[in-house]
């Protein structure tokens, strides 16, 4: 059965979660529950291997072997429960800031779903208290350093499972304190872990594709966000129309590109700015490339959600239990390559989305095509927008920065046994800081363009660009002479996090 939403729940089965069920989850906060098919899926997986460890003493990785490069050293029976405790305490080696809880809460979602597929071989028992602290907003305290992304994300997952035990620490409906409290308060026993169950936990791409997929849908908006705000931008500084024509696209066939310029079209329809003759024979190419630019982004960002619903569809435990084939197999499915190389590249595209968006800021302001240098009443006494476009610079520059692919990375790590790893964790923490600086430097080109289109009036804009400068002017003013500036970029960026899209 296919996972479904209702009202206030939604229920995961055997089939993987789709990004946008996975955001309606996390964003409304709705409860998740096992279907009947997950439930059977992880009651046959786990009885499966606790009646081949019964009749057979044959070696599985993780399980009756120590783990990496102990593989080779044999657990004793007595011993299999400890191991799995001892697993999951001695790899929560985090450092660090805590996690955002966006992300908690999507790691505990796709560890229940990784389990629900029946190939983990766990209690569901343990499935069940992941599901319950998920519904009671018991988050656990996650670090942002610690992971390779090779063998699974170890350090973030064992942070994420200590609670299951009564260790570590959780923020409990927002307040922050012992996982051992807060199972008292909940009226919750700790979980003693059974063969494998601690490895299970730990092995998996969960903290990398967290990032991932709130970073997918973070950035399918912000590239929505871009073209609304160009045009805004285009129209306050007089642009033309024509590059934006169906013709010029469709000789370059790329899809992101015709999307962008349709919706500059359609954003633009009805402006009496944009119909007006022009002066000049063409604009910046930070304007005139519009299509080009925002579209080769769309398109990065499309690929990067497919591999996201790819990965939202994987086992990535090992070993992997296919009890219908009576295997046991130790492969590699936790290797967070896919993700890291996806990672690199929408930092990449992310990032050029706020490039661009800087030099219109930068147009904007410099007293070019009628508009007074930096947009403000008798500039030389005010500086106006001067210093905006400075903030947006070094944004646009850390961004630069950030942009080395983490994933040409590796280290050897285990003693030489886990010899090349894919850095997909850092890859996700530096492309989260990306998308939120983006989202600052577009919030300052709105503020410049918003300013800007003021001085075109009585000539007026299109219905729609009308409509969202109207909503923007009830949270950020116009700026007559110098003022804080930072207040009203905080605004901006508040607008921009929240405003609906068109």
């Amino acid at each position: 059965m296919k996972s479904r939403s209702t009202t206030s729940l939604h229920v995961i089965g055997t089939v993987g979660l789709k990004l946008d069920e996975l955001d309606v989850i996390v964003s409304e906060r709705r409860a998740i529950a096992l279907n009947k098919d997950a439930v059977s899926a992880v009651k046959r997986s786990h009885a499966y291997l606790a009646d081949r460890l019964k009749k057979s003493d044959a070696p599985i990785y993780g399980v009756n072997t120590g783990f990496g490069s102990l593989y080779n050293t044999s657990i004793a029976k007595k011993d299999l429960a400890q191991l799995q405790k001892n697993l999951v305490m001695s790899h929560a080696c985090g450092s660090g800031e805590p996690v955002p809880a966006e992300i908690v809460r999507a790691m505990l979602v796709l560890k229940v779903q990784n389990m629900a597929f029946g190939h983990s071989a766990v209690a569901l028992s343990t499935v069940q208290r992941l599901v319950d602290m998920h519904n009671a907003d018991m988050l656990p305290v996650v670090y942002e350093r610690g992971s390779l992304g090779a063998s699974g994300d170890l350090a973030p997952l064992a942070h994420l499972s200590l609670p299951l035990i009564g260790l570590g620490e959780v923020v409990l409906k927002g307040e922050r304190m012992p996982s051992a409290k807060a199972l008292k308060k909940l009226g919750w026993k700790p979980l003693e872990l059974g063969p494998k169950e601690g490895l299970a936990l730990l092995n998996g791409t969960q903290f990398m594709n967290s990032y991932a997929s709130l970073l997918a849908l973070k950035a399918s908006r912000l590239a929505d966000l871009a073209d609304i705000i160009a045009a805004v931008s285009l129209d306050a500084y007089d642009g033309r129309i024509e590059p934006f024509h169906p013709s010029v696209h469709a000789v370059r066939p790329h899809p992101g590109q015709a999307v962008v310029a349709g919706r500059m079209r359609d954003l633009l329809e009805g402006s009496a700015l944009i119909s007006r003759k022009k002066a000049h024979v063409q604009d910046p190419y930070s304007f005139r490339c519009i299509p080009q630019v925002h579209g080769a982004s769309r398109d990065a960002i499309a690929y990067v959600e497919r591999v996201v619903e790819r990965e939202l569809e994987a086992v990535t435990d090992n070993p992997t239990v296919f009890d219908d084939e009576d295997l046991v197999i130790s492969a590699g499915n936790f290797h967070g390559q896919p993700l890291a190389l996806a990672l690199d590249f929408l930092a990449i595209a992310v990032a050029e989305l706020g490039s661009i968006s800087e030099r219109r800021s930068y147009k904007l302001i410099g007293g070019q095509r009628g508009l007074p240098a930096f947009l403000v009443a008798e500039p030389g006494l005010n500086s106006g927008f001067m210093i905006p476009q400075y903030t947006a610079a070094s944004l646009v520059s850390a961004n630069k920065q950030r942009c080395m692919p983490n994933s040409v990375d590796t280290i050897d790590s285990s003693n030489g046994q886990e010899d090349h790893v894919s850095m997909g964790a850092a890859a996700a923490i530096k492309t989260w800081a990306v998308v939120h600086d983006v989202e600052r430097i577009l919030a300052i080109e709105l503020f410049t363009a918003a300013q800007a289109l003021e001085f075109r009036k009585p000539a007026k804009t299109s219905t729609r660009l009308a409509s969202f400068h109207a909503a923007f002017r009830e949270q950020v003013p116009f700026v007559d002479v110098d003022t804080v500036m930072h207040d009203h970029m905080e605004a901006a960026l508040a607008f921009v996090r929240t405003c609906p899209v068109l």
